[in-house]
């Protein structure tokens, strides 16, 4: 099996019985906010893109690029599909002129050509991806590969079963806003970053664990960020709290917990992979190139300027009414959330920045009062300040997920007052009628079916499954003194109580273990 890096989460996968392009991404994405790096776009993607299989992991946009598939990637390919509960990403890869589908089912080997075996894990949680995420893996001559990429299963099981796994990528980097936008002061953005940054390697190592695999791959991250306005959040600055380091770090840092069997795939590596052994060739000397990183991101900024100019320039559209337009989109939605709503509990404020730079106009989604109304001078526990044209653009293109647009651009500012709250996310991300249906009946099935299973970890009986997305507490939960963290996600209860410590909601069942609550 020859696995050929090609940025980011994409690689190619070659056999003698077929080859498999995965995540192919490298088109500025979310606002022209994120780059590939390394730098991908120079790769001979004609050659590239006469694949036999294409796999498309999810809608995330540095997952899912429509302008490179279109030009890049043959039609002839088919489409390893995973088993989503909505149709939007077969409909988006149609719509591109892609017209022959492998429709999986979750867990389940399918057997393609040749000996060629695949099997896709689809999740299809509300909070992953944009409803949805996936993992491949594939499976030829004995020589079995793990395509995790950023998804993030409770359980790895379901491949260890099918055999010693040679090759594991995986997520290790940061793919979210928090904490640099929040409006705080640097040290507690820093200390926040921080925390987060130990919680990405952890659960990578936690992955890394319990997968056993020969060869362990650094993927799926990071971005890059070439505007002048986002260049800080670039991990060149020796600022500890940033939460995007690079394969580089990765590698250092998986020594320090006993790694060494990490292999870094620059765009244009080869790995050569058998049963008993990994051969991997670059294009260049990977320490020399990550040791002039600076360099090449000056260089590469300069170069893609202009594409960002253009980004810019694209996203006025002073002929629609914002306050009237997010009153049509979001109204009927509102009316018809249950759980969402709920989740929210309270009215979320949008600061609007005029063109001019100065000028704000504030509109308020008012979640139990079901409207979209201007704002009214209230007291709101959840509020962005983002620049107008990027919500005109949003309302102009009729984007249905403002994570996976607006969020992930990072190109806005946020401040709460209390915990993180899942549920402002989860409804940004589902402005449409499928998708709103589709996330209030997992809230729904979720929460009138809990897990009545119970389980002792260390003085403490707990229930089994994370209250958060169900992770096995009995492999993600660690306790220190009276708190219990999940390590899948970070998330924190407090033990005594019940009470999430993270977000709101999410109350835990835990009891003193008989014995331990016998001697107090």
């Amino acid at each position: 099996m020859r696995v050929t890096g090609t940025g980011h989460a994409s690689m190619r996968i070659d056999t003698a019985a077929g080859s498999i392009l995965c995540d192919p991404w490298v088109s500025p994405a979310y606002f022209a906010s994120w780059f590939p790096f390394p730098d991908n776009s120079q790769l001979d993607w004609e050659s590239l893109g006469q694949t036999d299989y294409l796999y498309v992991s999810h809608l995330h946009r540095d997952h899912f690029d429509a302008e490179h598939l279109k030009r890049f990637v043959s039609k002839k390919a088919t489409v390893l599909l995973p088993a989503y509960p909505t149709s939007e990403l077969e409909d988006e890869l149609r719509e591109l002129g892609f017209t022959s589908f492998v429709e999986t089912t979750t867990n389940e080997v399918v057997e393609l050509d040749g000996g060629l075996r695949v099997m896709i894990q689809a999740l299809t949680s509300p909070t992953d991806g944009p409803i949805g995420d996936s993992s491949l893996w594939v499976e030829y001559d004995g020589v079995r590969l793990l395509n995790q990429n950023d998804a993030r299963p409770t359980d790895l099981s379901v491949f260890t079963e099918l055999g010693h796994v040679h090759a594991h990528m995986l997520q290790f980097s940061g793919a979210i806003w928090y904490p640099m936008v929040y409006e705080l002061p640097q040290t507690a953005k820093t200390a926040f970053g921080k925390q987060k940054r130990e919680r990405q390697f952890d659960r990578t190592w936690r992955y890394i664990d319990d997968l056993k695999a020969s060869y362990v791959f650094p993927i799926a991250g990071p971005p890059c960020f070439l505007d002048d306005e986002l260049w800080q959040f670039n991990d060149i600055f020796g600022d500890e709290g940033n939460i995007f380091p690079d394969q580089s770090v990765f590698i250092r840092e998986y020594a320090k917990v006993g790694g060494d069997n990490g292999v870094v795939l620059l765009p244009g590596s080869v790995a050569e992979l058998t049963t008993e052994s990994c051969t991997t060739t670059h294009p260049t000397d990977v320490d020399q190139f990550f040791a002039n990183k600076k360099a090449h991101l000056v260089e590469m900024r300069e170069r893609k300027r202009p594409v960002i100019e253009a980004a810019k320039a694209s996203w006025r559209h002073p002929e629609i009414d914002v306050l009237k337009e997010m009153k049509r989109v979001i109204e009927p939605l509102l009316d018809e959330s249950i759980y969402l709503a709920k989740g929210v509990g309270g009215p979320v404020r949008f600061d609007l920045v005029g063109y001019d730079g100065e000028s704000v106009e504030s509109i308020v989604v008012d979640f139990p009062g079901k409207q979209v109304r201007p704002y009214g001078d209230e007291k709101v526990r959840y509020r962005f300040r983002t620049d107008r044209a990027l919500v005109e653009h949003l309302l102009h293109t009729g984007e249905v997920d403002w994570v996976n647009s607006l969020f992930l651009s990072c190109r806005f500012s946020a401040a709460r007052i209390g915990q993180y709250n899942e549920f402002v996310y989860a409804f940004f991300k589902c402005l449409s009628e499928e998708r709103l249906q589709y996330a209030e009946g997992w809230y729904d099935e979720h929460f009138q079916n809990a897990d009545a299973e119970d389980v002792r970890i260390g003085d403490w009986v707990v229930q089994r499954r994370c209250p958060h997305l169900k992770a096995d507490l009995t492999r993600f939960g660690i306790i220190e003194g009276n708190q219990l963290t999940c390590q899948l996600h970070g998330w924190r209860f407090d033990l005594a109580s019940g009470r999430c410590l993270t977000s709101v909601g999410h109350q835990i069942r835990a009891s003193k273990a008989p014995e331990q609550a016998n001697r107090e």
